[in-house]
């Protein structure tokens, strides 16, 4: 999955709103540590939000540097969080069933 349609990052968003960030980018910036915690939490979740506690001018292009590097994908950003995807391959562990692309 590497495109999702606006109408499957809509319904991301809304599941996003309750939940809570698992990953702060803090002064050590975006580290090895950081990017395993993002992939595993990624594997347990699916969807996640990442807070910047620090680096908040460069968010947008660190946000998007974490989602390459644990190949994921960006739905959006509020303030200084941002909402990541990966569906999990394995259709039987998936959490979250997408709207169809039209």
């Amino acid at each position: 999955m590497d495109k999702l349609t606006s109408a499957q990052k809509k319904f991301l968003k809304g599941k996003a709103h309750h939940l809570e960030p698992v990953v702060m980018v803090g002064k050590s910036g975006v580290t090895q540590n950081l990017i395993k915690l993002t992939k595993d939490s990624l594997a347990a979740h699916e969807l996640i939000k990442v807070r910047f506690v620090e680096f908040k001018e460069e968010k947008k292009r660190l946000a998007q540097e974490i989602a390459g590097k644990t190949n994921s994908i960006m739905v959006g950003m509020i303030g200084h969080v941002a909402m990541l995807y990966r569906q999990n391959p394995n259709q039987e562990k998936r959490r979250i069933e997408l709207p169809h692309a039209t």
